[in-house]
């Protein structure tokens, strides 16, 4: 079984060929939040997903990304064609959803084209909100999620340490994320289209995460009054309420605490609606309809979106958000083209690492392939001289591993100089029209396939030129 050692030292092996890098996905710019948020991928159903994923003999490292803006997968597989056709199978199957209905959204990238989406997406330049900052820290979870679940592995190791510089050294070379936008902070502009003045407004946050968080944060200076709703974790809303300045409150209490609210922000990672027409109908006539805005950034939602058809209703989710984006998506322009073009610098770097790790064991199995056909012609001809010393047939050998170096030092000198991200390619097609099967152990460093020294070189120079006539073989 071929074994390619990566850039820490430990192998990755593959099943059948060189394995691929290969990315598969949806976000909020292929699918609408009612097929995100089915395909979501909470952190406990992640870590069995991809255990599950692991275990079907295509994929041999996987990590998942899920946000409430994309679930994406990044895999190291042999079969790129068979892994992703499990893979989407299985996303399907957990969704519930027919495999026919989810081809429209998905999109599949291998190898640098795949490495180049990560970087992009941890970089922020495919977020909803070009450059927000929260990407990083999801991004770094989800592998550190991976690592511990043991599922990642050398070739992730290295693109999700050099996806996170890249998206660090974006941060740090441009204004990208200067007055930056993360999503809670777009509700609240949003609240302030529709609310006017938030000074003394009473505003509800349904979830103690790090969105609700964040939530409280951008609401901090507004002069409002928040009131945090625990679902599960009352001790981390009453530290929350302290910090913010605001109250706590179980649950059980929502129906109550919305009579008098003018706004709810729902953040939760809740798999079930936490609020319904039915109920909020009933609390809209207590408040005897006067107007309530509701902001659901959950994915899955938390809010039935039925609720919005309700008299005096407001009801906003994380795609309707988009309109209040894209104002400040011109922005963020110039900054982002410096940042694509630090990202393509990263690329190279990826991509030199990654073709090295086919460019020596294909380049040896190469060599090792010519030597092979040099030495069975010669052996075929050992008894086919009419007159020949042991002398000649040395130097016969001598000749045929010549004009093996030869052959080769050009196409050997120009496949080590490949850094493109079409070294994927290459290196396939070299292994596919010369039928080269890359074994354990060859190419794992370039003393594997180190051409001649030169001194070497002259000394078998030397010896050839003395070689006058060779008498003709047998017919």
């Amino acid at each position: 079984m071929p074994a390619i050692r990566g850039a820490s030292g430990s192998r990755w092996r593959e099943r059948g060929g060189v394995s691929e890098l290969l990315a598969i996905g949806v976000s909020h710019k292929t699918a609408p939040v009612e097929v995100r948020e089915r395909l979501a991928l909470p952190d406990a159903r992640a870590a069995n997903f991809l255990r599950d994923l692991r275990g079907t003999g295509e994929v041999q490292e996987a990590v998942a990304i899920s946000t409430c803006n994309r679930t994406e997968l990044y895999l190291v597989v042999g079969d790129p064609v068979e892994a992703e056709s499990r893979a989407l199978s299985m996303l399907a199957s957990q969704a519930g959803i027919r495999l026919s209905e989810l081809s429209a959204s998905i999109y599949s990238l291998r190898n640098c084209d795949a490495a180049r989406h990560l970087y992009r997406v941890t970089a922020g330049l495919e977020s909803m909100i070009v450059g927000e900052a929260e990407i990083q820290g999801q991004v770094k979870r989800a592998y550190e999620g991976a690592m511990a679940g043991e599922t990642a592995g050398p070739l992730t190791n290295h693109l999700f340490k050099a996806a996170l510089a890249t998206g660090k050294r974006v941060r740090t070379e441009t204004a990208i994320g200067e007055r930056q936008l993360s999503l809670p902070a777009v509700a609240v502009a949003l609240a302030r289209e529709q609310l006017g003045s938030l000074e003394g407004r009473s505003i509800v946050i349904v979830g103690t995460g790090e969105t609700g968080e964040l939530t409280a944060r951008a609401l901090a200076d507004s002069g409002g009054r928040t009131v945090f709703v625990a679902s599960r974790r009352r001790d981390r809303a009453i530290s929350l309420a302290r910090r913010y300045g605001g109250e706590s409150v179980m649950f059980d209490e929502l129906p109550r605490v919305l009579e008098a609210a003018d706004m709810l922000v729902a953040a939760t990672a809740s798999p079930h609606l936490l609020l319904e027409a039915d109920e909020l109908a009933e609390v809209m006539l207590l408040r005897a309809r006067r107007p309530l805005l509701l902001i659901d950034l959950a994915v899955p939602r938390d809010i039935d979106a039925s609720c919005g058809e309700i008299a005096g209703v407001s009801l906003f989710d994380v795609d309707d958000l988009q309109a209040v984006i894209a104002r400040n998506r011109r922005v963020r322009q110039a900054e982002a083209r410096k940042a694509e073009g630090i990202i393509e610098e990263e690329i190279q770097r990826f991509a030199h690492w990654l073709g090295s790790l086919e460019v020596l064991p294909t380049v040896a199995a190469l060599r090792v392939h010519a030597v092979a056909i040099a030495e069975q012609v010669v052996a075929e001809n050992s008894g086919k001289w009419e007159r020949v010393s042991s002398r000649d047939l040395d130097r016969v050998d001598a000749i045929a591993h010549a004009i093996v170096n030869r052959l080769l030092h050009q196409p050997t000198a120009r496949l080590k100089e490949l850094h493109d991200d079409r070294v994927h390619a290459r290196m396939a097609m070299i292994r596919e029209l010369f039928g080269l099967s890359v074994e354990e152990g060859v190419g794992e460093s370039s003393a594997d396939f180190e051409e001649p020294a030169a001194s070497e070189e002259l000394a078998a120079s030397e010896e050839l030129a003395e070689v006058r006539e060779l008498p003709r073989p047998r017919r």
